[in-house]
């Protein structure tokens, strides 16, 4: 049974930084794509980002392009968010995702078929 376990959220003042990690077990095959959604109160799961498991390629939400780093270890079987310049509104639950087969949208929560736990990321003014 494929399980996605997160760890690294916290309460961090606005401009500092936090790492989550996203540790994937029990897959006999590799993932195609792994992406990072959010949700804060009261509005919708959005994408953060994403990294294609082959090529390393990343891609990410405007609101968070050159603050978000997405990155992964092939050999853990982990990918990480690095997150630099914190603000309140990043306040919200975070997600690690994965999608198993080619293809899909990197955008959209349906196209990905397994989830984490979610881990809360607090950011105060």
């Amino acid at each position: 049974q494929v399980q996605l376990v997160e760890s690294g959220g916290g309460l961090v003042q606005a401009g500092g930084s936090l790492r989550l990690s996203c540790a994937a077990s029990g897959m006999p095959f590799s993932f195609y794509r792994m992406g990072w959604f959010r949700q804060a109160p009261g509005k919708e799961r959005e994408f953060v980002g994403s990294i294609a498991w082959s090529s390393g390629t990343t891609s990410y939400a405007d609101s968070v392009k050159g603050r978000f780093t997405i990155s992964r270890d092939s050999a853990k079987n982990a990918v990480y968010l690095q997150m630099n310049s914190l603000k309140p509104e990043d306040t919200a639950v975070y997600y690690c995702a994965a999608r198993s087969a080619y293809g899909g949208s990197r955008y959209l929560s349906s196209d990905y078929n397994y989830w984490g736990q979610g881990a809360q990321v607090t950011v105060s003014s």
